[in-house]
């Protein structure tokens, strides 16, 4: 069954002081690119993150947005001291030469660059969050693959709907081709009657038969009618197949156009020429909404 390369995925989950959120976006794209963003601290984990992907999801650009968001404690910080008495030092020498007596607010000092720091003691171990991090992202990616299989399915339906409307069309240039060169003599014979009457000469009935001939050679389309029947078989197969498989679709959908094209350049009839047309649309059809099949 096809599956579409647009989608999306989200999961949440919290276990004791730490919450994970995961987003997982996806759209067409012809190769596979992974676009992974974390919360700081835990970019180690990119490396188990995109393997993770890949398991899912084969073709396409994906981002993928993790948040990790830990409750903080007092332990978690610490005042730098150095830094502390540096800024106030330098302030209360900027104040004596002004001449302000006033001492400097303490809460003022905290909000200072580097004076506040997070200790790394009180800092998450990535690897320690993984199993947490893991299962979020697998539900995301669950979730994603739900959303992909749904569309895939009104996907699948649409390109049946065409590659039926093809079929239907390639019967009645299957039923034509053999009426071409009748209806190619038949015009012949009555051009030739018309000119040859003006100056009361007779045709030779073999000379047509010969040009009759070279004209059926010239527009058989047997062979091409044979190739663009299997060409329209495997793709229902395809589409119909366990695993979805967008490049194979991409290849037969190349492979009839090249034979409708055959067709309508060969066959030299109006008829056949307004179903290759038809057959055009169709394909067209397919091949616009195959580029967002993985």
């Amino acid at each position: 069954m096809p599956l579409s390369m647009t989608g999306f995925g989200e999961s949440h989950r919290q276990e004791a002081d730490t919450a994970v959120s995961v987003e997982v976006r996806t759209i067409n794209n012809r190769y596979l690119k992974i676009s992974i963003r974390t919360s700081d601290g835990y970019g180690t984990l990119e490396p188990q993150i995109e393997a993770a992907v890949r398991e899912s999801v084969r073709r396409g650009t994906i981002q993928v947005n993790v948040r990790v968001d830990r409750a903080k404690f007092a332990e978690d910080f610490r005042i730098d001291t150095r830094v502390l008495d540096s800024y106030r030092s330098q302030l209360d020498a900027v104040y004596q030469r002004w001449g302000v007596t006033q001492s400097v607010p303490l809460d003022n000092l905290l909000l200072l660059p580097g004076v506040v720091d997070e200790c790394k003691a009180g800092r998450a171990n990535a690897a320690d969050l993984w199993p947490l991090i893991e299962t979020t992202l697998n539900e995301a990616l669950d979730s994603l693959q739900r959303m992909r299989s749904e569309e895939g399915r009104t996907m699948a339906a649409d390109l049946r709907e065409n590659g039926r409307t093809a079929a239907d069309c390639l019967e009645e240039i299957q039923r034509r081709a053999p009426l071409v060169a009748d209806a190619y003599r038949t015009r012949l014979e009555e051009r030739l009657k018309r000119v040859l009457a003006e100056v009361d000469v007779k045709f030779d009935p073999s000379d047509v038969i010969k040009e009759v001939g070279l004209f059926a050679e010239r527009s058989d389309i047997s062979e091409e009618i044979v190739r663009l029947r299997s060409h329209l078989e495997q793709f229902v197969s395809v589409v119909d197949a366990a695993e979805s498989s967008g490049r194979k679709l991409e290849f037969l959908t190349q492979e009839m156009f090249r034979e409708v094209n055959t067709i309508g350049s060969k066959a030299n009839d109006v008829e056949i020429s307004r179903q290759v047309i038809e057959i055009k649309g169709a394909i067209e059809r397919i091949r616009e909404m195959i580029q967002n099949i993985e």
